[in-house]
């Protein structure tokens, strides 16, 4: 029964998007005023796509030192004061983070992004040959809105739920290249060790113990989200992920190490680019964080932008909490405050993101959570 309502849940989240995104496209006809044709569009099923609107583009910090802080796993696991107080200053100030010496091999790393870049680089029928179904959130899906020739919202996906391993779709997996399957279920496995060792350090931070914690996220689901993001001549006219917030407790990122400074976070108001460290995991607090933190942790909002002359890939692991659990304010964290969010079950604050997406309300759950 848990397993055919999730499946409903999820089926919900897929046609949910697809609503969101014709929602977005009637708007932007109205602000631009200019007729918008529907090229192509396969949904991914995660708040993770819309278009760019045209309406007072907000600006880039112009403080070129202003920098993403970096947080060092191997002195976290020391239980090293200064890094754990350095963990509970960026998950308030900023809700993002590039962790370093977290583990993971480099080779792992660069294995994980070229099988990746090599599945993209086939040609688009091969793709589709892993297609998400109109009920599903799994597999390969192209998005990309055109207006008089122009298009706007611009890039591939494809999305796998590798763990728990029992759940896995392995149609949905691409044998292209070989070792394509075996780089992901290694890459995942290591990426829920990290997430889990994040998430006991945060929960020790907040005053819960350490285990108490981690086990909220322990049997979770972990979905990974591979991103291509090709070069686009219109680059100040087309966006690859319009900005949200993650609906997930964290998110862990890689990204190409190189010039092209795709991801952007919000802090005080203005857009921060993200300029990769070699071999670091950014991680990113989500919605679950925040509201379990009741607020003293931040879900940070982000946005991905498109280069003029050269693609580029990401990879984002999503970590939620386990689906029994309800999500509110930590007791251990509200003794003696108030909380300042609702306590509900995790089966209504997904229902809650469908409906927000329904409806295209860019504040998301966290809007209704919140106690005024």
């Amino acid at each position: 029964m848990e397993e055919d309502n999730y499946s409903t849940i999820k089926g919900l989240e897929a046609r949910a998007n697809h609503q969101l995104q014709l929602s977005t496209l009637r708007h932007l006809e109205k602000t631009t005023n200019r007729p918008l044709a529907l090229a192509s569009m396969a949904l991914n099923g995660i708040p993770h796509n819309s278009l760019r609107e045209e309406v007072e583009p907000e600006k880039l910090s112009g403080d070129k030192s202003l920098q993403v802080p970096v947080i060092d796993m191997s002195k976290l696991l020391g239980d090293n004061d200064d890094e754990l107080a350095k963990l509970h200053w960026a998950s308030k100030e900023w809700g993002v983070f590039q962790l370093i010496n977290h583990g993971l091999s480099e080779e792992l790393l660069q294995k994980m992004k070229t099988d990746a870049k090599e599945f993209f680089k086939q040609p688009l029928d091969a793709k589709r040959a892993y297609s998400q179904l109109p009920s599903g959130i799994e597999g390969f899906a192209q998005a990309s809105v055109s207006s008089e020739g122009l298009s706007l919202l611009w890039g591939e996906l494809l999305f796998l739920i590798p763990l728990p391993a029992l759940t896995r779709k392995m149609r949905f997996w691409p044998t292209i290249p070989s070792s394509f399957r075996a780089t992901v279920d290694k890459y995942s496995l290591e990426l829920q060790r990290v997430s889990m060792q994040v998430l006991m350090k945060t929960g020790k931070n907040l005053g819960v113990h350490a285990e108490k914690f981690g086990n909220m996220f322990a049997n979770a689901d972990i979905g990974v989200k591979m991103n291509y993001y090709p070069p686009c001549e219109h680059s100040d006219e087309v966006i690859g992920l319009f900005p949200h917030t993650d609906g997930s407790g964290i998110a862990l990122l890689i990204q190409d190490d190189d010039e092209v400074h795709g991801l952007q976070v919000k802090k005080d108001g203005k857009w921060v680019p993200v300029k990769p460290i070699p071999n670091a995991i950014i991680v990113n607090i989500g919605d679950i964080i925040e509201v379990m933190s009741n607020g003293e942790y931040k879900s940070v909002e982000h946005r991905a932008m498109v280069d003029r002359n050269r693609g580029r890939i990401s990879i984002v692991t999503f970590h939620s909490s386990n689906s029994w659990n309800n999500i509110g304010p930590l007791p251990d964290v509200v003794k003696e405050k108030a909380a300042k969010y609702k306590t509900i079950s995790h089966e209504e604050f997904l229902k809650i993101v469908l409906k927000k997406k329904m409806i295209g309300d860019k504040d998301g759950v966290l809007s209704h959570m919140r106690i005024y």
